[in-house]
């Protein structure tokens, strides 16, 4: 791991001074080099001697030859010809500091890393390569650090984009808030693609869906066929609910983009973007392709996938594929919440809204016996969890006739009637159930005392209920 985080400075940033090296010196020799290293001959030093003495006062082409060596993963090598570089240099050459530095990171050697890049800015402190090569090894350790490197850069070298340099340190060090002020000070119209890329990423992870959306479209104005541009504008427009547009971005990142690859999140996205364009079919179809992804590899990835899966059913009232994958999601939980069951016994509720005689009573039942878990799990949830088992069971017994319904409000009555400061939720399910007590004991009971001993209470919490005053009336 260690080595991979060093491994960014020679493979990301090695595009500064490298080409202008091969073309400042004799490029015929470079190229002869390379096409020997590439070779791998048994007799590698003996063919590099000439090569050495022809050059040994040119330091640029010195640092070339030691460049194709690292290129070759031959650091050994790279390393004897930095150092040529600087002996020819009398050590006042930096791009012989960068290849050493370069070289130290590979070998995960950070500290040993930054200060060859240090010796390069010493040698020359207008090169913006050396500035940017030490912010980024010195950002592990502290990006305020390798930030504070490259504001010096600012000062030898205004005309270099540093804000954008500053905003990719912070993005890679995952400081998406900085990155974002740095990248906002910036030119986009001078940024490379990376940076831009980077820019809309980090206002897409941040939430700021129509400034990422802005930033890829104006990416995509320079880059159309740019998969990154077009998977963060297909993203950010399903997240602004702009489906249509999220389907043209869906339909240029997979048929219309250069060197894409597709991860199961791409897939997921585009089955929202169905979801919302009401194209449901189509949805489970993406989600399915989704859940055969290589990368869809825990459970908390299935489980969010599958989810929307359900959620695509439940849109069509294919009640018993939703209820079936909603099941599958919660098999994939690493612990249900109280909403999630929630959600299972909701799903039984409406199947049973759709369905008729036995197979209804059977859907009311499961919904039932999910809110009894619900309470018997969830301390937070009694005072839901009956108030939903009143409602099935009201479904179950809609004339009061068995009073089903009837413990469920009673326990509601419980927790709540002797509250004194009632939320608006709290006060409209204890007026609910006084109003199914008064109307089971009155009309279904004949019992008017009980029956006024509910109008009474109702009548405290809503002085003007018609029906609770007509039962007081009563003789």
């Amino acid at each position: 791991m260690k080595a991979i985080k060093y491994l960014l400075t020679a493979t990301l940033l090695t595009g500064f001074g490298t080409v202008a090296l091969a073309q400042d010196g004799s490029k015929a020799d470079v190229d002869a080099v390379k096409k020997i290293i590439s070779s791998k001959p048994a007799d590698l030093d003996k063919q590099m001697k000439p090569f050495y003495k022809a050059n040994k006062k040119n330091a640029d082409n010195l640092v070339a030859f030691g460049r194709e060596f690292m290129a070759a993963k031959d650091t050994a090598n790279a390393k004897t010809y930095a150092n040529y570089a600087l002996q020819a240099s009398k050590n006042k050459c930096a791009p012989a500091f960068i290849l050493l530095g370069d070289i130290e990171a590979i070998g995960d050697n950070g500290g040993q890393a930054a200060a060859q890049y240090e010796q390069a800015i010493y040698v020359d402190p207008k090169n913006p390569d050396a500035y940017y090569k030490y912010a980024n090894v010195y950002r592990k350790i502290s990006p305020s650090g390798a930030v504070a490197k490259l504001n010096e850069l600012r000062e030898q070298r205004p005309d270099v984009a540093v804000d954008a340099l500053t905003g990719r340190i912070y993005y890679m060090s995952n400081e998406f808030d900085k990155a974002l002020a740095a990248y906002d000070k910036a030119d986009k119209s001078q940024m490379e693609e990376r940076d831009l890329s980077d820019y809309a990423m980090a206002a897409f992870f941040k939430a700021q869906n129509q400034k990422s959306l802005d930033i890829a479209k104006f990416g995509l104005t320079k880059k159309p066929r740019h998969a990154a541009f077009n998977r963060l504008a297909f993203f950010n427009s399903t997240e602004l609910k702009k489906y249509d547009d999220a389907l043209m971005y869906a339909d240029r990142l997979f048929n219309q983009s250069d060197s894409a690859k597709f991860s199961y999140y791409d897939y997921t996205y585009y089955g929202n973007a169905l979801s919302g364009a009401n194209q449901p079919d189509k949805a489970i179809e993406m989600y399915e392709k989704a859940l055969q992804q290589e990368d869809m590899d825990n459970k908390a990835k299935r489980a969010g996938v599958i989810k929307q899966l359900s959620d695509a059913y439940k849109s069509k009232e294919d009640y018993p594929n939703a209820i079936k994958h909603y099941m599958e999601y919660l098999d994939n939980m690493e612990k249900s919440t109280a909403n999630d069951l929630a959600a299972l016994a909701g799903l039984h509720m409406q199947h049973g809204n759709v369905l008729n005689g036995a197979d209804k009573e059977e859907a009311f039942k499961k919904a039932d016996k999910i809110y009894a878990e619900l309470a018997e799990k969830f301390d937070g949830a009694v005072e839901y969890a009956n108030f939903m088992r009143a409602r099935v069971n009201g479904q179950m017994d809609p004339d009061q006739s068995k009073g089903l319904a009837k413990p469920y409000y009673e326990k509601l009555v419980e927790l709540l009637g002797s509250k004194t400061n009632l939320d608006a939720t709290e006060k409209a399910r204890l007026k609910e159930s006084y109003h199914y007590l008064i109307s089971y004991y009155f009309i279904q009971k004949e019992d008017k005392a009980t029956a006024k001993e509910y109008a009474a209470k109702m009548l405290v919490i809503d002085p003007e209920n018609q029906i609770a005053k007509q039962v007081m009336e009563a003789k």
